[in-house]
């Protein structure tokens, strides 16, 4: 597969071929009527501008950027030929989003004229579709025109266009409320019962790190209070709360409700909205932490089955049984909790499409205020990676039909899709759905998601985002992922955010 950038005239041709036995197979090429040119900005080896135009013929740049909002200091590579030409190569150079996109389009369609296969989000690889369509209402497109952009030139089909229209404008009125001096707060509890098969969030077997847990919440307490003496300063408050891991309800009651605590004295003032705990796992909640949770501001709680199929929890390496779930839930009930989410996966090792329609009649017999449906993604990290050859996945058809299923079952129990995201590595190129019954979105969800809201994370391996709308930028302050190291170097990890929080004054 190569493809290239030519320029012509004052326009940029942007051409794609696959090649097999050194013959060509497939080629597509398409003409960029817009003058891009000044979007590309060429710098030195150290980092300085040294140009803002195309190059002259036969000078190669080592590398270019733009100054749009990127998240990492990602550069593809590529190299300027004679032609102007550009071709993938060891230089590094960054183009314009609308070069990259036509780059993509032609490889995209290249690939779909050989293979004759349609993906369903088409030429899109982001893993936030949505962000396109709420550029495109905040440009005064309206809905035809929307779907069109969409099916046309993104390539996506029509229902996961229409999907993604439907969540801009369930997200669109939570975003519009968005005020400046409101944040999100992530709080990270990094252990488990035990580690699942797929997962490769920063989670440790709770057995294994007995000794760590006192000296880790010891530090993450300290993290809170420097924390919120930092938003004291910089005016933000927190607008929502999420605790999430790992498992917070993996460690024991009395340290669950002193982290509790400490949380709400920090926090939780009158601007708080939300408050999210991931119970999870069914084998880590009991009537004495639901007491606990319950008598807290926790508003919203999780409990995540994954699969309601025994040999299933097996295979992942849950050490319950889909009983225990029930029996979970139905206590959280009686404690009182009227805002329930529950997880499951689309795609598990070995599950067939009966077995998922199992799930969903028991999820609809629960009747959760939302759901989460998650397709099975092969994560890096993951057992399930390193032992891939030992498991068998299901085929993108199956996969999809099962996201299909958990898109009626929600429907049946008056849910709406009100967030999505995607993954790399994920079964049948789908992507995740939240779904939930009005007044019960999750606006942590859609914040962190979209990306319009500054979220400050805490705990080892927290990723903070801080939001710079008036520039289009967004900055990322990474905690460690180790739990001995954060316990050493937690005030680093403050010090890290308040340099960036630093430049929202």
């Amino acid at each position: 597969m190569s493809s290239g950038i030519r320029e012509e005239n004052g326009q940029f041709k942007v051409e794609a071929s696959l090649e097999f036995c050194n013959k060509t197979v497939a080629r597509q090429e398409v003409l960029v009527q817009k003058n891009v040119s000044s979007d590309i900005f060429f710098y030195d080896e150290s980092g300085e501008k040294e140009i803002s135009e195309s190059p002259a013929r036969g000078k190669t740049p080592v590398a270019a950027r733009t100054g749009e909002n990127r998240e990492n200091d990602y550069f593809e590579s590529y190299e300027s030929k004679l032609e102007h030409s550009v071709v993938v190569s060891s230089e590094r150079l960054e183009l314009s989003k609308s070069i990259k996109r036509e780059l993509k389009r032609v490889t995209y369609l290249t690939l779909k004229k050989a293979t004759g296969k349609e993906l369903p989000w088409g030429m899109l690889t982001g893993i936030r579709p949505t962000k396109i369509v709420h550029e495109m209402i905040e440009k005064g497109h309206e809905k035809s025109r929307i779907l069109e952009k969409l099916t046309q030139y993104f390539e996506v089909s029509g229902e996961k266009s229409r999907l993604a229209y439907n969540i801009a404008l369930v997200e669109k009125p939570i975003l519009d409320k968005s005020e400046k001096d409101k944040v999100g707060i992530y709080i990270g509890i990094p252990f488990c019962p035990t580690r699942c098969l797929y997962c490769s969030f920063t989670s440790n077997p709770i057995s294994r790190y007995k000794d760590y847990v006192t000296l880790y919440l010891e530090a993450l307490s300290r993290e809170i209070e420097m924390v919120g003496h930092l938003l004291k300063d910089l005016s933000l408050k927190a607008q929502t709360i999420y605790m999430g891991g790992g498992t917070p309800t993996s460690i024991n009651s009395e340290q669950l409700m002193e982290l509790l605590a400490k949380t709400e004295d920090v926090f939780c003032d009158g601007s708080l909205e939300e408050f999210t705990l991931e119970a999870g796992r069914p084998d880590s909640i009991d009537g004495s932490k639901l007491n606990v949770v319950k008598n807290s501001k926790v508003t919203r709680i999780s409990i995540n089955p994954q699969s309601m199929n025994k040999e299933t929890l097996n295979v992942i390496g849950r050490s319950h049984a889909p009983e225990d779930i029930i029996k979970t839930f139905w206590l959280a009930r009686e404690k009182g909790f009227q805002n329930i989410n529950m997880d499951i996966i689309a795609g598990l090792p070995g599950e067939d499409l009966e077995m998922f329609h199992n799930t969903l009649d028991e999820i609809e017999k629960l009747n959760p205020e939302s759901l989460t449906v998650h397709t099975m993604s092969i994560k890096r990290a993951s057992r399930l990676n390193e032992y891939l050859d030992d498991y068998e996945l299901g085929k993108s058809e199956l996969v999809s039909g099962m996201v299909d299923a958990a898109r009626e079952a929600a429907s049946k129990m008056g849910m709406h899709p009100y967030y999505l995201y995607r993954q790399k590595k994920i079964l049948g190129n789908l992507e995740n759905t939240g779904y939930c019954k009005p007044g019960f979105e999750c606006l942590y969800n859609v914040h962190i998601m979209e990306e319009k809201q500054t979220i400050i994370a805490l705990g080892a391996g927290g990723v903070t985002k801080v939001v710079f709308p008036e520039e289009n930028r967004i900055e990322r302050v990474f905690n460690v992922k180790s739990v001995e190291e954060y316990v050493q170097r937690v005030d680093e990890m403050v010090e890290r955010k308040k340099k960036l929080l630093n430049q929202l004054r």
